[in-house]
């Protein structure tokens, strides 16, 4: 790769680590078709409250609001950065009906508004970051007490024999090249660091773009967690694969046991008592 000009700025220095995240990251259609899918089947009804727990940029509660004109979002997170940058990216790319229908809100998802809500979201494994039983239970309680009675809450996990590993993966992305860094894991508490970081074909580099400390949990540990907080019907959704590449195929379905990979990728579904 050659290196930018003399004086003149870099890639990654004009770089927006947001809008990368974004692109490398995260799917939105493809989640949300999911969850309207499954809220549809397990509740018998349209969902149209979501609340977007850890929400960050707020990118999926844009993408439920533009899906039609009854749905609403709340995007919680306590980073306050993240959340004016999704604010101005509402303003920019919602209409003005659109954007009275969605909030991002800095707010601890343990004390969330008051509203009861169809479905709340905790996407990316942000709430990972809560270390001990005690810590997730308690936030899973709190999500229950925010669900309407045929509410549902949806989450993701990861997994497989490369998942405790100190290892770094690639992924060209086209105008740049993502990079996941598992940097260190202790075996005795579960907890692990995890980086991002972004090269550019001027040879520049964004570390560090985004850092992550959180507990590597298990499914056993999460659905004991769920049931536990007082949840039921909880459900495990399991990528199928494509015959023909032998690779995932991007589509859901539940299941009761799952592959052996060196990782994988899944969905929760739980629904309140």
């Amino acid at each position: 790769m050659t290196q930018a000009p003399k004086g003149k700025p870099t890639q990654a220095e004009q770089a927006d680590r947001h809008a990368l995240y974004q692109q490398a990251v995260q799917d939105v259609v493809a989640e949300i078709d999911f969850v309207q899918q499954w809220f549809e089947t397990l509740s018998g009804r349209p969902a149209r409250l979501l609340r977007e727990d850890f929400c960050g940029t707020g990118n999926t509660s844009c993408e439920w609001v533009r899906r039609g004109p009854e749905h609403r979002a709340l995007g919680l997170d306590l980073d306050e950065e993240v959340l004016a940058w999704g604010r101005e990216q509402i303003r920019q790319t919602l209409d003005p009906e659109q954007q009275q229908r969605i909030e991002l809100l800095h707010c601890d998802v343990r004390t969330p508004p008051k509203e009861p809500v169809d479905l709340v979201l905790a996407m990316n494994f942000s709430y990972y970051l809560f270390p001990t039983r005690e810590a997730m239970r308690t936030y899973f309680s709190r999500v229950r007490e925010s669900l309407v009675a045929d509410g549902v809450f949806f989450l993701d996990a990861y997994g497989g024999y490369d998942a405790p590993r100190e290892i770094e993966e690639t992924r060209d992305c086209g105008d740049f090249t993502y990079i996941w860094e598992q940097a260190d894991y202790d075996p005795v508490s579960g907890m692990m660091d995890c980086n991002i970081h972004f090269t550019f074909p001027d040879g520049s580099r964004l570390d560090r773009a985004f850092t992550y400390r959180w507990r590597l949990w298990t499914l056993p540990e999460l659905r004991e967690l769920l049931a536990e907080a007082g949840f039921h019907d909880i459900t495990v959704y399991w990528e199928g694969t494509d015959e023909a590449t032998g690779e995932g195929n991007g589509l859901y379905e539940p299941c009761q046991r799952g592959d052996a990979d060196a990782g994988w990728i899944c969905y929760l579904s739980a629904r309140p008592d």
